[in-house]
């Protein structure tokens, strides 16, 4: 297996890992990442079939070793499915996906183009940063309805949001640390007070449902809730917010027609989007049972790195995988993740995106791009620190 250096959190990697990416899949499969001290799986299929194989997850085999001042940020992500596997992952997920229904994620379109249309009408008419605009207040005010969390502390829930999920970036310090504990701790509390309010204020919305279960008795421990509340809010923005931002990026700089964005199009034009720069661009998995694979032996206990956004430009999947091609015919790809821990919210995600996009493109004909945008330091998440644009 090569062994490749590359800092993550190096200039040149964050505006575009891409190029590393490329050499790194020249040699295979797999390749050992020194700076991170994983073997990484780099091909689409190599990618797509760990992301199913159930010989690998997110729970690490032995109990994950931390020091006392990480403790709380811990305690949320023991209860999280993001981080289980069968049985807890399965009963957690069936509950979840209570909320999660076609025919509810289908009913919150008229909620997205009418708070579309009131984005843009706050818009000014300077330059302005498309992102604390636009990208991130769809996906936040919409999570927040979802579950029936209060719109006014979305600014609130955004930033422990932001501060948790720093957790996984590569620029991690204890500074970030700090700040990550102290929002879970002032997330918790938000969220044990606000569900032992809403018990006798039941709703149509995921806390409800939640609430419903637990006292139903199926299972699902007041910790468990919370996690799971803390688990959505997070995870049902924060790539969307990604992706909202890098696709408007992309159509302008690739100065795609506004044909791509017609009804008959536009899936097809999001998919190339979320293919071509995707949110999330690395997700681990720990391995259950030894094996070989690709030529490597995995041991029980190992850990691996797939590379989403390195499958997802692999010229054994996609012709011509490093340009944009908005007709170019659907195929699945990692953006989303596969298998058992697929993104819940990926529909959501994709219903922002198919009413967000031609709205605003619709209504800012002249939308363009003031200055070079600029990827900020958050792998292995990959989004724009900025947007600045003018309508």
């Amino acid at each position: 297996m090569k062994r490749l250096h590359q800092s993550p959190t190096d200039p040149e990697f964050i505006q575009n890992p891409y190029a590393f990416y490329d050499r790194a899949r020249a040699e295979g499969d797999l390749f050992f990442w020194e700076d991170y001290a994983l073997p990484m799986a780099v091909s689409f299929r190599a990618v797509n079939a760990l992301l199913r194989d159930r010989r690998f997850g997110r729970e690490p085999v032995k109990p994950r070793q931390f020091p006392d001042h990480l403790a709380p940020f811990y305690a949320v992500e023991a209860h999280s499915m993001l981080e289980l596997e069968a049985p807890r992952h399965t009963r957690l997920r069936k509950l979840v996906l209570r909320a999660f229904t076609s025919r509810r994620i289908a009913a919150l379109g008229p909620e997205i183009e009418a708070l579309t249309h009131e984005l843009i009408d706050a818009f000014p008419d300077s330059e302005f940063d498309l992102l604390p605009a636009f990208a991130t207040r769809i996906p936040v005010i919409i999570i927040c309805r979802l579950l029936g969390v209060p719109e006014d502390r979305a600014d609130d829930l955004l930033r422990w949001s932001n501060a948790m999920v720093s957790m996984y970036q590569a620029r991690r310090t204890r500074a970030i640390e700090d700040d990550a504990i102290a929002a879970t701790e002032a997330f918790v509390a938000f969220m044990r007070d606000y569900v032992d309010e809403r018990r006798g204020d039941p709703r149509d919305d995921l806390i409800t449902e939640l609430i419903q279960a637990e006292e139903e008795g199926e299972k699902l421990s007041a910790d468990e809730l919370i996690s799971t509340c803390i688990l959505l809010l997070n995870a049902g923005h924060e790539a969307t917010v990604h992706a909202m931002a890098i696709a408007v990026k992309t159509l302008l700089e690739q100065e795609v027609p506004t044909e791509a964005l017609s009804p008959d199009a536009i899936d097809a034009t999001i998919e190339e989007t979320l293919r071509f720069d995707p949110p999330l661009h690395m997700f681990t998995r720990h391995v259950y049972e030894d094996t070989t694979l690709y030529g490597h032996e995995f041991k029980r206990g190992d850990e691996i790195g797939l590379l989403l956004g390195a499958a997802n430009r692999d010229p054994d999947m996609w012709d011509d995988p490093n340009a944009f091609d908005s007709a170019r015919r659907i195929k699945p790809n990692t953006a989303f993740g596969a298998g058992a821990h697929f993104c819940i919210g990926a529909p959501l995600a994709r219903l922002e995106l198919k009413y967000a996009l031609p709205i605003l493109f619709d209504r800012c004909p002249n939308l363009s791009i003031s200055e070079p945008p600029k990827y900020g330091n958050v792998y292995h998440f990959h989004g724009l620190e900025r947007l600045i644009v003018r309508v």
